[in-house]
């Protein structure tokens, strides 16, 4: 059975003619017989009776017709969402990002795709840049937003952001006024630092800066998320040294001071697989680009 059968079973139970059938199908009537004669021996049941009143649909007929409506319809269906996913148009999207994105230009960039793209399912997993290269790798993820240099070989890149560190101090902090500080005013305080686990890059640098500085803290506290770090320095548990874009967190009790010592910066990468061939995927890389060339 094939579908041209069923275009061709569903005009002839219309018409009920084989001649105005074959019209209006544009083709001539010895084709057309033939093709229903080849469905009623696939279906394995007389769907017309041909008498000299003309045709009729049998029971079995009456019976196909809707059925043969639904196949029709489905595979007109199945067509255009292939077309539509082929075009980037449907289908979805995984994009994993860092919690820091949403004050990068994230909800911006998703809100302007989604206009042009309504009916492309943007999924969202929130994963530290450890995760999402892990994701990635394994085809989980068509898209991530990480924070980190090391990009595994195969990925293709963009730069999204690079911001300053700051110092990140509770609102009650003697220093909280400052206009700049050096590393060297913090020395003797209580460190909160994200995870090695979560950002080992990150982790590992803002210690080497307290190390070169001559800060060796007594206490070091590790958090998953770097608003887990800002909220815990809100409650003056520790001072920070934080991403630029956190102090629009506007977190109560937590103050943001520039570092005049630090030339760390925070680089915001998104990655994807140089060789996938996803419409919507090249689409939505065109739209950080764009992104990014509107915030400059």
């Amino acid at each position: 059975m094939e579908f041209r059968h069923l275009r061709y079973f569903l005009m002839l139970a219309e018409e009920l003619h084989f001649g105005r059938a074959a019209q209006r199908l544009s083709i001539s009537q010895p084709p057309l017989s033939l093709n229903i004669q080849q469905l009623e021996a696939s279906v394995g049941a007389q769907l017309f009776t041909r008498n000299s009143r003309g045709v009729q649909l049998t029971a079995a007929g009456q019976a196909f017709v809707p059925a043969a409506r639904a196949l029709l319809a489905q595979a007109t269906a199945a067509a255009r969402e292939a077309r539509d996913v082929a075009e980037g148009q449907s289908g979805q999207l995984h994009i994993g990002f860092a919690g820091t994105m949403l004050y990068c230009g994230l909800p911006q960039i998703l809100s302007r795709f989604q206009v042009s793209h309504p009916r492309l399912r943007l999924v969202l997993r929130e994963l530290s840049s450890t995760e999402q290269l892990s994701e990635l790798l394994r085809d989980r993820l068509d898209v991530g937003f990480v924070h980190t240099p090391r990009v595994p070989p195969g990925f293709e890149q963009i730069l999204v952001a690079s911001q300053p560190m700051v110092a990140c101090l509770p609102a009650k902090h003697p220093l909280s006024k400052k206009g700049s500080l050096g590393l060297e005013a913090l020395v003797g305080q209580d460190l909160v630092v994200v995870s090695s686990m979560v950002s080992p890059d990150y982790h590992e640098r803002i210690l080497q800066l307290c190390e070169q500085s001559g800060w060796m803290p007594p206490v070091v506290h590790e958090l998953r998320h770097w608003l887990s770090v800002v909220s815990l320095v809100s409650q003056g548990l520790g001072v920070a040294l934080v991403p630029e874009a956190l102090a629009q967190s506007a977190l109560a009790g937590a103050v943001f001071v520039p570092l005049h010592d630090v030339d760390v910066r925070y680089d915001t990468r998104c990655l994807w697989r140089s060789e996938r061939d996803q419409t919507a995927l090249g689409d939505f890389v065109q739209a950080v680009s764009a992104g990014l060339a509107g915030h400059g």
